[in-house]
């Protein structure tokens, strides 16, 4: 089977080709880098500026002032560490739940074929076309006053726990996953005695670990990057995450410690993507071939 590019394998041979291929590559790595990497460049560089050189127009490229204190002082002035270890806490336990309830589902819709199990995943994968913004209000409703239990979960853990179980996207890549193991791969383990929980746990989930890798990455960072839904559930200040947090005690802090505060923020996810980057493309692709 013939393959089509650009440009065609003799043009390349040629020397002028080749230098145009070259320069256009260049130029298109070029650009993207600039994209992608020049806000993160700005912001990392602008921690370093003092508070008149972070905020005139236009920026300067290189700091001219070196003041590498505002970091620290940011750590302190904005409490990061405590907020940190708030964000992880909530971070993580959405995970624990997340991959205790979305793993069940998905491998009930997969491999234990219920009742309308395609209609309950329609609707599940229905709720990924309303718009979040338009959830807030019947969520924090609900959070406010839990039917039959009737309990206020606000400045509590499970304001953000709960909402995040019952995570659509995540539950369809699992059940993809869950569909690309082969069927007699269960149908021996059950004709060797094991119940759908012993196959489950001895056999399915740890040949699955490149998918969970990728939910508990989608958990982790959904609760991190998340600002609305914890700013309206988490009003104490004790016990707000590291977006919201910052975001109360940016009044009256200069420019340049508030931007040190946002990059240490923002480095855990960044240090995260980076790691775990080829578990999360083979996490993806996993569950799109047949095995």
């Amino acid at each position: 089977m013939s393959t089509r590019t650009l440009i065609s394998p003799a043009q390349l041979a040629r020397p002028r080709g080749k230098a145009l291929y070259w320069v256009v590559l260049g130029l298109v790595v070029t650009l993207f880098t600039v994209v992608f990497l020049g806000p993160m460049y700005w912001m990392v560089s602008s921690g370093f500026k003092n508070t008149q050189e972070a905020v005139q127009t236009p920026p300067t490229l290189v700091p001219e002032s070196f003041e590498p204190d505002n970091y620290s002082q940011a750590w302190n002035v904005m409490d990061l560490a405590s907020l940190l270890g708030n964000t992880l806490f909530y971070a993580f336990g959405a995970l624990a739940f997340q991959l205790v309830f979305d793993v069940a589902a998905a491998y009930s819709l997969s491999k234990l074929r219920p009742v309308l199990g395609k209609a309950i995943l329609g609707l599940m994968l229905a709720t990924l076309m309303i718009p979040a913004t338009v959830l807030v209000v019947p969520q924090y409703l609900t959070v406010l006053d839990v039917p039959i239990f009737e309990r206020n979960l606000l400045n509590t853990p499970w304001a953000i726990w709960l909402p995040s179980v019952t995570n659509a996207f995540n539950i369809f890549l699992l059940k993809r996953f869950f569909d690309s193991i082969p069927r007699e791969l269960l149908d021996a383990a059950s004709m060797d005695g094991a119940s759908p929980m012993r196959t489950l746990w001895s056999i399915v989930l740890p040949i699955s670990r490149p998918i969970l890798g990728v939910v508990s990455i989608f958990a982790i960072v959904g609760v991190w990057k998340d600002f609305l839904w914890p700013m309206l559930t988490l009003p104490d200040p004790a016990k707000q995450t590291l977006n919201v947090g910052i975001y109360s005690l940016s009044n009256g802090v200069p420019m340049n410690v508030l931007i040190a505060a946002l990059t240490m923020a923002s480095l855990p996810t960044l240090l995260i993507f980076l790691v775990f980057q080829r578990n999360i493309m083979s996490g993806l692709t996993a569950g799109g071939l047949k095995g």
